[in-house]
């Protein structure tokens, strides 16, 4: 096996993933784009382009999970790793079931956590990596309505600092990135709540949503992609163990 400048993103069929699967394979790399629907990584491929690897696996299905990693491993070491796929509930505690949490945290916690745990030790011994876990400002704060998210991006953030630690000396660095509110379907679904809530329309629920930061406006998935881009750099070689906001001054 060789080690090539290849990265492995997971959500990469929509929002921030495309976006970050999209200028990894602008930028030269071969991009194994990780998703559940079919379909959709064929359309990611006909605008992508050869570079584009796609594969279609759940990553709540640890099983299939850890398949995916032996069959990207088979064809080369990864030099980048971005855990990017999420989900959310929107409820308040009592309506909140186990059955939510857990799901919640399969997919934004335990999927990170196989996919570092199966990739990372081939990247020390290709001699280092990048490994990008894409959190969210629920990772740094509370936010109501919002108790499973928090407490998965929280403890995405706890695994970015602990394995950042541990690979130090090992050449794989371990970076959070914190986005706000971003142009995805999770801004869509959450502008549809707020729209049956409070009777705003979407447009003025969106815009709610864009004032809760400094900037005033959403933020867009190629600005999230780009700061994931920078991290994989040789730039960013001294740079681990941090949360990376990028929120329009929301926390500013």
């Amino acid at each position: 096996m060789t080690t090539q400048q290849t990265v492995v993103v997971t959500g990469a069929s929509r929002g921030i993933g495309r976006a970050v699967a999209l200028i990894f394979a602008r930028e030269g790399y071969r991009v194994w784009a990780l998703a559940r629907a079919a379909d959709a990584l064929e359309v990611l491929v006909k605008e992508g382009g050869e570079r584009i690897r796609p594969l279609v696996v759940d990553v709540a299905d640890e099983a299939a999970l850890v398949a995916a990693t032996k069959t990207i491993l088979a064809d080369g070491t990864p030099r980048v790793l971005v855990n990017n796929a999420g989900i959310t509930v929107s409820a308040p505690l009592t309506k909140t079931s186990t059955a939510d949490l857990a799901r919640v945290m399969a997919i934004n916690v335990t999927a990170p956590f196989l996919l570092c745990r199966e990739l990372m030790p081939a990247m020390a011994q290709a001699g280092g990596g990048r490994v990008i876990n894409i959190g969210s400002m629920a990772a740094v704060r509370g936010m109501k309505y919002t108790s499973a998210y928090c407490a998965s991006k929280h403890a995405l953030l706890g695994l970015t600092r602990a394995l950042a630690v541990e690979y130090a000396k090992k050449n794989v660095t371990v970076n959070a990135v914190n986005p706000g509110w971003v142009e995805t379907d999770m801004l869509s679904n959450a502008t549809a709540a707020i729209s049956h809530t409070t009777g705003r329309t979407g447009e003025q629920a969106c815009e709610a949503l864009a004032s809760m930061n400094a900037m005033g406006r959403i933020i867009q998935p190629d600005e999230v992609a780009s700061l994931c881009l920078f991290l994989a750099s040789d730039a960013a070689g001294a740079i681990t163990g941090a949360a990376h906001a990028i929120d329009g001054g929301e926390l500013g």
